[in-house]
């Protein structure tokens, strides 16, 4: 299994981006998606997580109302579109893959620095 984030960058407050999580290697319908991320000298944090099943989500508190994760199986990506960051949000970002035995997989990460 591989994945690969893409989409980080450099924005200001206020701004937006959005970042894609490609997989392969597994059949990405069946697996639960989530993103993560991790500040400087700060562990890493969940930030949302999205159903293999129904498509449910659930988000952090920090990030509801600003970040929205999707998943196209077709694509076999997951996304997570970011409005109004602010200098907080300032961190690399994960996505992570579970699979239905438990396993887990990690991309990467993608830095998002948010300054003005």
């Amino acid at each position: 299994v591989q994945l690969v984030e893409s989409g980080g960058g450099l924005v200001q407050p206020g701004g937006s981006l959005r970042l894609s999580c490609a997989a392969s290697g597994f059949t990405f319908s069946g697996a639960v998606m989530s993103w993560y991320r991790q500040a400087p000298e700060k562990e890493r944090e969940f930030i949302a997580t999205i159903s293999s099943v129904d498509g449910s989500t659930y988000y952090v508190e920090s990030v509801k109302g600003r970040f929205t994760i999707s998943r196209d199986n077709a694509k076999n990506t997951v996304y997570l579109q970011m409005n109004s960051l602010k200098i907080a949000d300032t961190a690399v970002y994960y996505c992570k893959l579970a699979r239905p035995n438990g396993v887990t997989y990690w991309g990467q990460g993608t830095q998002v620095t948010v300054s003005s």
